[in-house]
């Protein structure tokens, strides 16, 4: 019997969550994190959704991403979708592509405290995520017909 065989008969969200964490699990070190930067999220929100005992849903928006990041195999995929499908009827269906990204690299002086170096690191990632919220709140704007934005 498969890990895909077990969540067939598990409540829905837990079953695509097991998908998800038998994917992270075969994966290097550092997935996690990689995957958390790359969702602009911290890195207990990758434990939330990959934790069956949590009924924090995975945002459709962030399937491309944790696809790709974490190189789920075609079958790996479809198994999710299928669980994720029946957790969450339609929403696959209203999910909008996630908008491309790219990476940069700045090179900072070392501030000679591991303290200081991380405040830095937390500084430039959170200007990073403000700039991809801004993003996204502007296309909602402009999905908006009624004007709705504020």
């Amino acid at each position: 019997m498969t890990d895909h065989d077990r969540t067939a008969d598990a409540p829905p969200i837990a079953a695509y969550k097991a998908v998800l964490l038998s994917v992270l699990d075969s994966r290097p070190s550092g997935t996690r994190q990689r995957l958390a930067e790359a969702l602009g999220k911290n890195r207990s929100f990758i434990s939330q959704i990959v934790n069956a005992n949590y009924p924090t849903p995975i945002p459709a928006q962030h399937l491309e991403t944790i696809f790709s990041i974490c190189r789920f195999t075609p079958q790996d995929r479809k198994a999710f979708l299928v669980a994720y499908g029946r957790a969450h009827p339609g929403r696959l269906d209203t999910a909008q592509p996630p908008r491309r990204t790219r990476r940069i690299v700045v090179e900072l002086p070392d501030f000679g405290s591991a303290a200081l170096n991380e405040q830095a690191d937390d500084l430039l990632q959170g200007v990073a995520r403000g700039i991809t919220n801004l993003l996204s709140r502007s296309r909602r704007d402009d999905d908006d017909p009624a004007g709705g934005g504020s």
